[in-house]
């Protein structure tokens, strides 16, 4: 099975675009399609952007149907142990926490439209994409 780690920000953007490239990506982790990676930074990351005042506005879910969306993904998701420590991303050290995922998971993907991820185009024979990348490119059984 096809194993991908999603940036946050593609979870906030099927959050508030439902009909999206990233919302069908995270349908197809739902559905068993694919078997999304994730480690608690990067649930950590997804809880306090939904969480943002102005993100609320837009996506209008309580603070209580995130909590529950954020256990429905742990339960679809394998979970990294966050041990491995990498420093690649200079510009946005945040963003190693997703190679760092991708990495302990094993993942043959990661998806994200952030440009510090996205200009790597690999990581230790992970690809870096798109979702829409994904979509096109991608054929799951």
């Amino acid at each position: 099975m096809i194993r991908v780690v999603i940036d946050a920000n593609q979870f906030v953007s099927a959050l508030l675009k439902p009909v999206s490239n990233p919302a069908e990506v995270i349908r197809m982790a739902r559905e068993g399609k694919i078997q999304l990676i994730t480690s608690s930074d990067i649930i950590e990351e997804i809880s306090a952007v939904l969480l943002y005042p102005k993100i609320m506005k837009r996506h209008r879910r309580t603070p209580e149907q995130i909590e529950v969306f954020l256990k429905k993904l742990t339960k679809a998701a394998v979970i990294t142990h966050s041990g491995l420590r990498l420093d690649v991303i200079k510009d946005d050290a945040s963003d190693n926490k997703y190679l760092e995922c991708a990495v302990e998971g094993g993942a043959h993907y990661i998806i994200s439209g952030d440009k510090h991820l996205t200009d790597l185009k690999s990581f230790r024979g992970i690809k870096i994409i798109e979702p829409a990348h994904f979509l096109k490119n991608i054929v799951v059984e």
